[in-house]
């Protein structure tokens, strides 16, 4: 028998990492559990986010945005560059290095706090044991007082469009290729399809993407969807909504995709085929048979709002349980069950969890939308301030975007915030602690900002709410 541990976690992604490291932190003896391979055939930690999801999507589309920026606007403010062209292998291999530091890092953190990295794959064959297979095949059994599952989810696929080695790939594929598609196709508009086909459009690729929903962007806020799909289509970005794939052919080097939209069946083909429609928990092989652990109608494991599951001693976070797919949701929780194990209290507010589209410009958004706002019968109060009347966003060349507030009428607290605009994903930490603050629109309008700074849009919005913005028409007077 192998050693006991008080805590151990079953994957080492942003959820079961940091959750290894916080339990290791308050004096818990901790072991992790990944299966994870990289290209050398080396276990690494990071799990998707870091290896071929959130990271090196990133990487490529900073990389692939300085291209365009230099190519397209770097004239505009006075710089010429001349002729440019992108290197697609060194900006892979900026990519893998990137990836490389990350991974790295979290085995430096392992061993600096103390937690034992176990090679395997980790499967719960009872409230209190932990089965681990390695590499080799070779199995064995560990024992600990408390189980955290960190699974994590995997890209669903679809029956149109089976994956194929090079032509038809999920989004991990789609941070491989070696060379620019002539047509590129993307199927889904959500998160991941947007940012991966700016990525390629960006970089020389004619790009249609399929949407079956008719709904652009639904869980965001509509006046910064709308804007946003504006400034998509203007980019180059060929959104088709309401198109609802059929089925796909490879012919040769080329995929012939069927789809039916308003105005019947379509045939379209491309040289690459991006598949993102969502992702799925990934719990294949994790439970025993006897555990107890119950999953809900979707194959996530059901938790309370502590992230316990069915059996005590036994918890789950980030992907395979219910909520928002992100990896600083799953992170928070690993912190939050981490605590809880060692006898702290500990809460998440869920209501403040921020989601970030990394296009150019960025979208982000934290809380409710004024739609969602409505439709649950409160009555509310907005206000929006466009960046084209920010000083620093029109001295960065960046006019494109607005933010925008959502309050309670009544109350004026805050309950969502939007953006769409240039580091989006940076502004809208203003928001969540706003929200969990319990700020109301008037905070942040009494607050001082400086100047200049993109931020002040924020403000603007905020002052706007009540129709008392500095910088724009006024609805009302200042009472």
């Amino acid at each position: 028998m192998a050693d006991k541990f008080d805590v151990i976690v079953i994957g080492a992604g942003p959820g079961g990492y940091v959750a290894a490291i916080r339990a290791a932190q308050l004096g818990l003896k901790t072991a992790c559990v990944e299966k994870w391979v990289n290209k050398e055939g080396k276990t690494v930690h990071g799990g998707t986010c870091l290896n071929v999801g959130c990271i090196p999507s990133k990487a490529l589309l900073e990389t692939s945005h300085k291209f365009v920026e230099a190519r397209d606007h770097y004239d505009e403010i006075g710089i010429e560059v001349g002729e440019l062209t992108p290197n697609i292998a060194k900006m892979l291999e900026f990519k893998e290095k990137v990836i490389a530091k990350n991974v790295g890092g979290i085995s430096a953190l392992f061993k600096a706090n103390g937690v034992t990295a176990l090679e395997g794959t980790g499967k719960v064959i009872s409230s209190k044991q932990v089965e681990v297979t390695g590499h080799d095949g070779e199995k064995a059994t560990y024992d600990a007082d408390n189980i955290v599952i960190a699974s994590g989810s995997v890209p669903v696929e679809i029956p149109p469009t089976p994956l194929t080695d090079n032509l038809i790939v999920d989004s991990s594929g789609a941070l491989e290729f070696t060379e620019v598609p002539k047509r590129l196709g993307v199927i889904g508009a959500g998160v991941i399809g947007l940012e991966l086909g700016s990525v390629w459009s960006r970089l020389g690729s004619e790009v249609t993407m399929l949407e079956a929903m008719d709904t652009f962007l639904p869980v965001v806020d509509q006046a910064v969807a709308k804007e946003t799909l504006k400034l998509l289509k203007k980019q180059g970005l060929d959104i088709k909504l309401g198109a609802r794939v059929t089925g796909s052919e490879v012919k040769g080097n080329e995929v012939v995709v069927k789809y039916t939209d308003s105005k019947g069946e379509q045939e379209v083909t491309f040289d690459k085929l991006i598949v993102c429609v969502g992702r799925r928990p990934y719990t294949q092989g994790v439970l025993g048979d006897d555990v107890g652990v119950k999953l809900d109608e979707r194959g996530f494991i059901f938790v309370d709002d502590h992230c316990r599951t069915s059996v005590p001693g036994v918890y789950a976070i980030g992907d395979c349980v219910r909520g928002l797919m992100l990896a600083h949701k799953a992170s928070e929780e690993g912190v939050m069950v981490a605590d809880i194990i060692a006898g702290h209290k500990a809460e998440m507010n869920y209501d403040a969890i921020p989601s970030v589209i990394y296009t150019a410009p960025e979208v982000a958004w934290v809380g409710m939308t004024e739609e969602e706002a409505k439709s649950a019968g409160i009555e509310v109060k907005t206000g929006s301030f466009p960046f084209s009347a920010n000083g620093r966003a029109l001295a960065n060349n960046a006019p494109d975007g607005l933010a925008k507030i959502v309050a309670d009428a009544e109350t004026d607290r805050i309950l969502g915030v939007h953006i769409v605009s240039q580091h989006a994903g940076e502004l809208i930490a203003q928001g969540v602690i706003a929200m969990e603050f319990g700020s109301s629109a008037e905070d942040l309008a009494l607050t001082c900002y400086a100047h200049p700074s993109t931020s002040e849009a924020i403000h603007e919005a905020a002052l706007a709410v009540d129709g008392h913005a500095i910088h724009m028409a006024n609805r009302k007077k200042r009472k």
